[in-house]
């Protein structure tokens, strides 16, 4: 939504501004066709031979994401400390061998089911079943350290992927007013061979060329570089739900009281978005 909203502010004052100064839009709107092929061309090609199939589809859902906002709502990180705890309360009170159906098949797990959103996603339950099915198959006498490491490599893993578009985004952000530059010289270099005519003809033939360096310019730090900051927000709001479930599953191995394990978890979330340490203890007695 604001993302939406801010291009159109963004185009509407840089192009209202210079109409206001003066301007015509005509040449300029008469150059962009022709300037933004070859740019957005030549960052299309730059993508295609930097990267592979997989990172370019990253490189789409994290656009997508950017204009849908966020993956996980606030209840989806409260949920994932319940969730969490439940299971570990359940492999303390009656050990590995109760937990071993919960993690080994969610999709079928009562405890998963009342909360269906992460029981549908893939990654959230992978996150909390790969490190408890570590402790059902060992009888829960994993060293903690041990176990914190297997979560940390897989959360590594899991933000690496997810930070990817972030990286490719800005990268187009520095690229942008360099492939602006290559136009606009490609637009003198057609002048130049055009030295014989009027400076009428002259004047155009520059002012199109310099439509190019004004295009990457724009693109590089009013769209592409704003994008980007925008996903890298979107992405730390969605992988702390990761490090909550992380500190459920080490606090509650650490044999923690269960207000110490929410509180471990809960304090990790960002400000505007953390919940009251009461309301999570009653949500875990209500349910």
């Amino acid at each position: 939504m604001f993302v939406a909203i801010g291009i159109v502010v963004l185009l509407v004052m840089v192009f209202g501004g210079f109409m206001l100064a003066g301007g015509a839009l005509g040449p300029v709107m008469a150059a962009m066709p022709l300037e933004f092929m070859m740019i957005g061309g030549a960052a299309l090609g730059a993508i295609l031979i930097g990267n592979s199939m997989h990172a370019i589809k990253l490189l789409g859902g994290g656009l997508g994401k950017v204009f849908k906002g966020p993956k996980y709502t606030d209840d989806d990180h409260i949920d994932a400390i319940a969730l969490t705890s439940k299971l570990m309360k359940l492999l303390r009170s009656e050990g590995a061998v109760a937990l071993e159906s919960h993690v080994t098949e969610p999709g079928s797990s009562t405890i998963f089911s009342e909360y269906p959103r992460l029981q549908n996603d893939p990654v959230v339950t992978a996150m909390i079943c790969d490190p408890l099915t570590l402790m059902v198959v060992s009888s829960g006498t994993l060293d903690t350290h041990a176990v914190e490491e297997v979560i940390d490599n897989a959360i590594k893993t899991q933000l690496h992927e997810m930070d990817e578009p972030e990286h490719m985004i800005q990268s187009l952000a520095d690229a942008f007013p360099a492939l602006g530059i290559v136009a606009a010289v490609l637009g003198i270099i057609k002048t130049m061979g055009a030295i014989d005519q009027p400076p009428e003809i002259l004047g155009k033939m520059i002012g199109s060329a310099l439509v190019g360096t004004f295009l990457g310019v724009l693109l590089a730090y009013g769209i592409a570089g704003p994008l980007g900051t925008r996903l890298k927000q979107i992405n730390t709001h969605d992988q702390q739900i990761f490090h909550s479930i992380k500190q459920v599953i080490i606090a509650s191995l650490h044999g923690y009281p269960q207000p110490l394990v929410l509180e471990a978890a809960r304090s990790g979330l960002p400000p505007a978005h953390r919940p009251k340490l009461t309301d999570l203890l009653d949500m875990m007695r209500g349910r």
